[in-house]
């Protein structure tokens, strides 16, 4: 199963189409090809297979990545360590 969890737009390459997101600390990079929102540095994003799919309200993503993060904290390490593996799986662009 893939999470999508919300991404904040760190930089955004023009010339590739291409963005570099913050998700809880990790960066990645996702193609801005899908996205019908204008986006800009600082906002928030739902990425999906690589791709930024959606711009999401600020307030809505601080709230849920608290979620998460609660979720994360009540974890054993064995089972953050099998999230990270299958998250690892999941098909990317």
């Amino acid at each position: 199963m893939c999470l999508s969890i919300p991404s904040k737009i760190k930089s955004i390459d023009k010339e590739s189409n291409i963005c570099t997101v913050d998700t809880m600390g990790i960066e990645r990079s996702a193609s801005l090809d899908l996205i019908d929102q204008d986006v800009k540095v600082g906002d928030y994003v739902l990425i999906h297979i690589g791709f930024a799919m959606n711009k999401i309200d600020e307030e809505d993503a601080i709230e849920s990545l608290k979620l998460y993060q609660e979720i994360i904290d009540k974890m054993e390490e064995e089972e953050r360590q099998a999230l990270i593996q299958e998250s690892e799986n999941c098909p990317k662009s």
